[in-house]
């Protein structure tokens, strides 16, 4: 009995088939790069982390009526707790093309060799929908939501906050807002490989707007229906765009199924 080969990833442009635990064990080598590459850029954001910070609460000063705002600390490692989340929010933003670049390798066996040329587009799209979500909560979420809330009902309640609680929903504001835009290449690559179609999510388009509206309450700093509007709108239309871009992905899988089918068995 001969032993069956497998194919020849040069030959088709395929990786080599692996079982669910080699999938795994691949998942943690490039998920331990990123983490590396993590840790280097947080690191190196310390050199500036006190410059970001002074910009992070230009937001809350241009929103309380005293001239000069600061924010308050009321345990003793609170401050340089904040200090640390802002570096690594840094961090992250600097480490993007790197993680991008370890999810792409990730599934990269599982193209073919002309698709593979897909990570000139892949990359850049990453980082260019990833920085438009940062300018987008920046410029229109954070100032809405941080004046409505150090404005709200004034004759009653005074805005002093901590830094721990401001830079922290700043900060997860502008990182989950961030990712969130990566939903049409996410959608994209898993149509690509089949578990998703575009006639499905067209039909569960109600589905779909409770979620969006679900994670825009999650993620938005303020409860007001205008900052969640806000929020829900370019996600929306982000979501029109990945059914666009599933329809893309369907159609290169069943041309891959179809040209596997088409092979002579071996």
């Amino acid at each position: 009995m001969t032993r069956p080969t497998l194919p020849n990833p040069v030959a088709d442009g395929e990786g080599p088939v692996l079982s669910i635990f080699g999938h795994l064990n691949e998942l943690r080598i490039h998920l331990t790069r990123a983490a590396i590459a993590l840790l280097v850029t947080t690191a190196f954001s310390f050199l500036f982390a006190k410059r970001l910070l002074l910009f992070l609460i230009q937001p809350y000063v241009n929103s309380v009526p005293d001239a000069v705002a600061a924010l308050q600390t009321l345990r003793p490692t609170e401050g340089i707790e904040t200090y640390f989340r802002v570096s690594l929010l840094s961090g992250v933003v600097l480490a993007m093309p790197i993680i991008l670049f370890e999810f792409w390798r990730f599934i990269q066996p599982a193209l073919h060799r002309h698709e593979r040329r897909y990570i000139y587009i892949f990359i850049p799209a990453g980082l260019f929908l990833f920085g438009l979500g940062l300018a987008f909560s920046w410029f229109i979420l954070a100032p809405a939501g941080v004046f409505f809330l150090a404005n709200f009902m004034p004759d009653i309640f005074r805005a002093e906050w901590t830094g721990q609680e401001y830079i922290s929903f700043v900060t997860r504001l502008l990182l989950w807002i961030g990712l969130s835009f990566q939903m049409p290449i996410i959608i994209y690559f898993v149509a690509r490989v089949g578990l998703v179609t575009a006639s499905t999510l067209r039909s569960q388009w109600r589905v779909a707007i409770v979620g969006i509206a679900v994670l825009a309450a999650v993620i938005t700093p303020s409860i007001d229906p205008v900052t969640m509007l806000l929020t829900m709108g370019p996600l929306l239309i982000l979501y029109i765009l990945s059914i666009g871009l599933a329809a893309i992905g369907q159609r290169q899988y069943e041309r891959s199924m179809a040209l596997l089918d088409s092979r002579p068995a071996v």
